[in-house]
């Protein structure tokens, strides 16, 4: 039985977000596995990718069996405190452009929700948040 490498997945998707963030403005990327220390940026983008529990196989012949894993991004948002909501939602909109509704490397990404507001952000920032679900199938 064939199975999805999640590290190719994650790659694709971080690999986009990377590019995209690093042309003009550029916008520095942070993912889970690196320090970073927030106050020396005034604007970046946090992002945290994570694979769910709905993996299945279905139930066809072996000439039609797929393998389907779903997974969730979940892109923070910080911008200087004190300018208004303008600077993430422009970032949002970005963001959103990106992944929406689009088919990446066999990734199937669904429509973004947000960017929301939160109103527990880190200390002088401003935060917005937006979550994309996505599915990759595999045929067995």
């Amino acid at each position: 039985m064939a199975a999805v490498d999640l590290n190719t997945v994650r790659s694709t998707i971080e690999g986009r977000l990377a590019t995209e963030l690093a042309s003009s403005p550029a916008i520095t990327v942070v993912f889970n596995n690196m320090s970073f220390d927030s106050t020396t940026a005034d604007t970046f983008v946090q992002c945290q990718t994570s694979f769910g529990t709905g993996s299945y196989l279905t139930m066809g012949g072996s000439a039609n069996s797929t393998n389907s894993v779903v997974g969730l991004i979940v892109l923070n948002i910080f911008t200087e405190e004190g300018i208004g909501a303008g600077a993430n939602y422009v970032i949002g909109k970005r963001l959103r452009d990106l992944y929406n509704n689009i088919t990446v490397s066999n990734v199937i990404f669904d429509s973004p929700i947000g960017p929301e507001v939160f109103t527990s952000s880190p200390e002088g920032k401003f935060q917005t948040q937006i979550r994309i679900t996505f599915e990759i199938y595999e045929e067995l």
